[in-house]
């Protein structure tokens, strides 16, 4: 282990160089086997209920149904907000509420609806956090160790999925739920205590704090207007609508046709696991061949191997390889999205577009499982399970057309707008603002110019603006003027002060090739017309 563990930047432990990350990473570890171990606690409580099969499949849908209700809006506050301070508050509720579940177990008051009350809660923490939990990562590592970072976090929760519910299993038998709940209660304690000894830096901003709907509208404007970003939620869609089958019907293949135990379905489910942390050991020499198109080619192609082995294979111990591919490819498919998402975000919306991406990867989970659960009660496991194979190997063909590409974002801050010279100061709510921009440009560079300001458009609209329009000059031919509205002074300002980046700089210069002279720009602030009703009474 100590051979592998080179702190190289292409080495897939190189994140656990930085002393913060490192710490988060091990805290994070043992609250995700703490959480699968609580999972497995409670459906225990349940399975002798009336209605079992009801209540424990509750279990499920009470921790996940919080990240499809909060997701975007746990986006937006983390963008908003001191992360670190909301990670703080979220995991102290947490804590508590599992203690709380500790002591009515323990003191035998647990009823199957306060029990999957405090599991709603609880989801609604893990909702909260996700967001701002990736959204950190940048803040821990450099750049170009990404990928491995979220590499990592896959594999953190991957060993929580494939270890934590075996030594459930084992406590539970032992001492009954009380141990594990109590367990999840103190996992909590160390990623407490990482945030509280984390001095993360302050960003000094002068500007008024955004309102929630409108960082929310901003957010979607920037996904709207990154083609790239769009591109990787195609992707994702793309890939867990078909595999979302396996999981789904992996307990039905266990029992049904493999004619397995409980014990072998977790066998299933570790073998998944297992494939899951190798590719997180081998991302990085896989990034070495293949570019991230590529990647997510292979591991749809994996994932296909293992979906149809479930589906055709009799030989037990064939399976079982087969799902250690498909778990491989899981992993490199997942943490080249997730990586590829936090590279292509800037700062100031970062945790809004990664709380789109997790609605998008919960969403087509969910989604998926329920299609290929009806398609499989009429027409047979394997049935389904073969078409998602196909499926699955559509979406890897489809990269030739539909890549991704991260270089096509650069992200680093960049400041290169001149302030505005004011002959008095807006108030922060005015508005809207129409900024005018001109351009003087020769006859024969008119198309590569406007060309150009298809880009310069984009920008606009990722940094704030909700309209766009180039113009032309019927007086001046070679006259054009760029028109875009931000809703408000402020916005305009964090336009100026906080959004653009490296690739916005970039457009900007590319225009000003196919210009001559100085432009001129123009910033009009709205004023709101008289009410003709009681102008007209007035006279």
């Amino acid at each position: 282990m100590t051979a592998v563990r080179t702190e190289t930047p292409g080495s897939p432990w190189a994140p656990l160089a930085s002393k913060v990350f490192r710490a988060l990473w091990i805290a994070q570890l043992v609250s995700n086997l703490g959480t699968w171990m609580q999972t497995v606690g409670a459906q225990w409580i349940l399975v002798d209920q009336p209605n079992a099969a009801t209540l424990v499949s509750l279990v499920q849908t009470a921790t996940t149904l919080p990240v499809m209700l909060l997701s975007i809006p746990s986006g937006v506050l983390a963008d908003l907000v001191d992360r670190r301070r909301l990670l703080i508050v979220a995991q102290t509720a947490m804590a508590i509420l599992a203690t709380l579940l500790t002591v009515f177990t323990a003191t035998g008051h647990t009823t199957p609806v306060l029990l999957l009350t405090l599991l709603f809660l609880l989801g609604c923490g893990q909702a909260l956090t996700a967001p701002a939990w990736q959204a950190v990562q940048p803040d821990l590592v450099p750049r170009s160790q990404i990928p491995a970072a979220a590499a990592l976090g896959s594999m953190s929760n991957n060993i929580g999925r494939a270890v934590g519910p075996a030594i459930a299993g084992v406590l539970v038998s032992l001492s009954g739920p009380t141990l594990v709940f109590a367990l999840n209660a103190v996992s909590f304690t160390g990623i407490l205590i990482v945030l509280l000894r984390w001095k993360r830096p302050r960003l000094d901003d002068d500007l008024p704090v955004e309102r929630p709907i409108a960082a929310l509208l901003a957010g979607l404007r920037f996904i709207r207007a990154a083609p790239a970003v769009r591109r990787v939620l195609l992707r994702c869609l793309l890939f867990l609508a078909p595999g979302s089958a396996l999981w789904a019907l992996l307990p039905l293949v266990a029992h049904g046709r493999l004619q397995l135990s409980s014990s072998g379905y977790g066998l299933l489910l570790a073998a998944l696991g297992a494939g899951a942390v190798f590719g997180a050991t081998q991302l990085s020499r896989v990034r070495r061949f293949l570019a991230p198109t590529g990647m997510l080619a292979v591991a749809a192609l994996a994932f296909a191997a293992a979906t149809l082995g479930a589906a055709l294979v009799p030989n037990m111990p064939v399976v079982l390889a087969l799902l250690v591919v498909g778990g491989f490819g899981w992993m490199i498919a997942m943490s080249t999205m997730n990586s590829t998402m936090q590279l292509l975000l800037p700062g100031w919306v970062r945790a809004r577009g990664l709380s789109v991406y997790q609605l998008v990867f919960m969403g087509g989970q969910a989604i998926g499982s329920l299609a290929w659960g009806l398609v499989a009660e009429r027409h047979g496991t394997v049935t389904a399970l073969v078409a998602a194979t196909v499926l699955l190997v559509v979406c890897a063909i489809s990269t030739r057309w539909w890549p991704v590409r991260i270089s096509s974002l650069d992200t680093t801050p960049s400041t290169h707008w001149q302030d505005p010279v004011l002959d008095f100061e807006p108030a922060p709510a005015d508005g809207p603002v129409l900024v005018l921009e001109t351009y003087h440009v020769p006859e024969e560079l008119t198309a590569d110019f406007t060309a150009a300001m298809t880009r310069v458009g984009r920008s606009r609209q990722r940094t704030g603006a909700t309209e766009w329009r180039l113009y032309r000059d019927v007086g001046h031919a070679d006259r054009f003027i760029e028109a875009f509205t931000v809703r408000s002074w402020s916005e305009h300002m964090r336009q100026h002060q906080l959004r653009l980046t490296a690739t916005d700089a970039a457009a900007e210069a590319r225009v000003a090739e196919f210009t001559i002279g100085e432009g001129r720009t123009l910033h009009l602030i709205a004023v709101t017309p008289p009410d003709p009703a009681r102008s007209w009474w007035r006279t």
